[in-house]
């Protein structure tokens, strides 16, 4: 038997089950995300904890990044009788709107340990570069 310490806890979860706020596709609820740079590549790193990698959708179009993930039930055997579920299940999306610096064409996804990991790289248009001085020698005088 498990033994619960915070009361406020289960309220939550009966509230979120009378109100319907666990995820469904037409309502997805929200993933936890961390967005940083980190080098030449803009990273962005969603929470996932219990989803499979075939239940991950991952999108770009233009520059709107959209991420959705299915959080299934695990399979119960007949004698097993559920004493507390406290995780959500359901339907979770993310959409995340992307600099026209960034390159699209080239993002790379991980997936470990329940966290997926989006490397997006910058585009090369939008990095540093010298730009070179001319001598001016090369001025021509229009005489009308």
């Amino acid at each position: 038997m498990l033994m619960r310490t915070d009361p406020f806890r289960e309220l939550d979860r009966l509230t979120q089950q009378l109100m319907g706020t666990s995820g469904t596709w037409s309502r997805p609820s929200p993933m936890p995300m961390d967005a940083y740079r980190e080098g030449d590549a803009y990273v962005i790193a969603l929470d996932l904890p219990g989803v499979t990698k075939d239940a991950i959708d991952i999108d770009v179009e233009r520059n709107m990044l959209t991420v959705r993930a299915e959080r299934r039930p695990a399979a119960k055997r007949d004698d097993v009788q559920m004493e507390l579920s406290e995780r959500p299940l359901g339907v979770f999306s993310r959409q995340v709107v992307l600099a026209d610096t960034l390159d699209t064409e080239h993002i790379r996804a991980d997936y470990e340990a329940g966290v997926l990991t989006l490397r997006i790289p910058i585009a090369e248009r939008a990095k540093p570069r010298k730009v070179t001085i001319g001598d001016g020698a090369a001025r021509k005088e229009i005489s009308g």
